[in-house]
């Protein structure tokens, strides 16, 4: 990826934040992205000194058109970072849903509609195994997980005669500061429990979903692709 510019969007921590290491460590330019100045500060501290940062935020369409528009185009353009919450549909308040739409449906939609980027670069998607094993406390997490991929099959349609290749990846549990919320014993009964039910018999690290993410993002014949990276969470 040497002298490849590359924007991780949702890379100030967890999964966007390994994903910009390991396109640092290959030889991209890299940007991180997020709509908090104070996480992009601290990541900057733990990535290469060499890696930039810019506030967005991308549930505003007007927000992320603007961006682009400030900058040159980029060779691969990543949305790694969303805000859902989880619950029932009859127990996830309403306004709640509608954040977690705007932010993960409707910031994936902003991207697709107003990213500038290179022929021969690429789009690449975070979705989640929920999109193919709904979970009752997860609905509305599978559906958008579902809707982004949707979106993303057709973006790489619409795209490719640009010469853009789209792809999203779709992992499970994963470990990320995500969890640190559950305190140290919640967060390693969640990740004994994945253990006993994946296949894999493991949980995933952060880099390990990076690794998918840059697979699909420089294969050249890798479009309208997902890529499970779930330790066989589907599967069970």
């Amino acid at each position: 990826m040497k002298s490849q510019r590359v924007l991780v969007i949702g890379g100030s921590s967890g999964i966007g934040e390994a994903t910009a290491l390991r396109a640092a460590s290959a030889g991209a330019t890299v940007t991180i992205a997020s709509r908090s100045p104070e996480r992009l500060n601290a990541a900057l501290q733990r990535l290469p000194t060499d890696v930039a940062a810019l506030e967005l935020d991308v549930r505003s369409a007007s927000a992320v058109e603007s961006f682009f528009n400030s900058q040159a185009p980029w060779d691969h353009v990543i949305l790694a970072g969303s805000s859902t919450q989880v619950g029932t549909v009859k127990a996830l308040p309403l306004d709640q849903a509608h954040d977690g739409t705007q932010s993960k449906f409707w910031g994936a939609y902003h991207v697709g509609r107003s990213a500038l980027i290179c022929a021969g670069g690429s789009l690449t998607f975070v979705s989640g195994v929920y999109a193919q094993r709904p979970n009752v406390n997860a609905v509305l997490q599978g559906a958008l997980n579902a809707a982004v991929e949707g979106l993303m099959r057709g973006l790489a349609l619409e795209l490719a005669p640009a010469g853009i290749r789209v792809n999203a990846v779709s992992p499970s549990t994963t470990e990320t500061p995500l969890w640190d919320r559950l305190g140290p014993e919640g967060r390693e009964a969640k990740f004994e429990t994945m253990r006993q039910r994946l296949p894999t018999g493991r949980v995933a690290a952060a880099d390990d979903i990076a690794h998918a993410i840059l697979y699909v993002a420089t294969n050249p014949s890798a479009t309208g692709s997902t890529v499970l990276v779930d330790g066989g969470d589907a599967l069970v």
